[in-house]
């Protein structure tokens, strides 16, 4: 039997539509609502669009399937200049990106720029007004040397009781080193030591309801 890489994701498809990593055993979306779902989490959850303006930027842990910067795209003013930069340590393919995203006709409808740069090999490229940098690997790693500060995290790591790498003390500290004062994060969610690792790392933490069946998520801001 061929061994999957494991650089890149491992995936089954549930139904024929639904992405679910082998590896975490975790589906990447909820196709009861996945776009409603980074809606109500992360753009909401970091007062987004609202807070957008020139030089705003956005971080993330786990690209997946993108979905989230389409999210981010289709609110983002044609005339506001953002950087969007995700750390993604096993990166789907352009036509697994593709395919997942027919569940949502609205973000595979503007996908096409994103898909044929990721199709070349591209990680770090313009899609709008979004300048967008995808660092591959494993995040514990590659996150210390980034340079950026965060306005504003998306926390999309899969489960944290089947991904618990993604959400250690020390990776959430990280976070915090790389927030700007006043930013904030959001994550869907509302695990205990996940929102004590980043009240340690400096964010005042919040847990606010969650979206569908999900009772809680939680945000914060950044205090230091």
């Amino acid at each position: 039997m061929t061994q999957p890489d494991q650089s890149k994701a491992d995936l089954d498809w549930r139904d024929g539509v639904l992405p679910v990593s082998r590896r975490f055993d975790d589906p990447y979306f909820s196709l009861g609502g996945g776009l409603d779902e980074t809606r109500h989490v992360f753009l909401s959850g970091n007062d987004l669009p609202d807070r957008l303006a020139a030089g705003f930027q956005v971080a993330e842990l786990g690209f997946g399937t993108g979905l989230n910067l389409l999210a981010l795209r289709l609110i983002c003013p044609e005339d506001c200049a953002i950087r969007f930069t995700s750390f993604e340590a096993y990166p789907m393919n352009a036509d697994e990106i593709a395919r997942a995203l027919e569940a949502f006709p609205q973000a595979r409808a503007i996908a096409a720029p994103f898909l044929d740069a990721w199709a070349q090999g591209t990680r770090a490229f313009q899609f709008g007004p979004i300048a967008v940098e995808v660092i591959e690997g494993d995040a514990r790693e590659s996150l210390p040397h980034w340079q950026g500060r965060a306005d504003a995290w998306f926390l999309d790591g899969f489960s944290p009781a089947k991904n618990p790498e993604l959400w250690g003390d020390d990776l959430m500290a990280q976070v915090g080193a790389h927030t700007a004062k006043g930013g904030t994060f959001a994550t869907y969610t509302a695990a205990g030591f996940v929102r004590r690792a980043l009240a340690e790392a400096g964010f005042e933490v919040t847990r606010s309801p969650g979206f569908g069946h999900k009772r809680h998520m939680s945000k914060g801001v950044f205090h230091g």
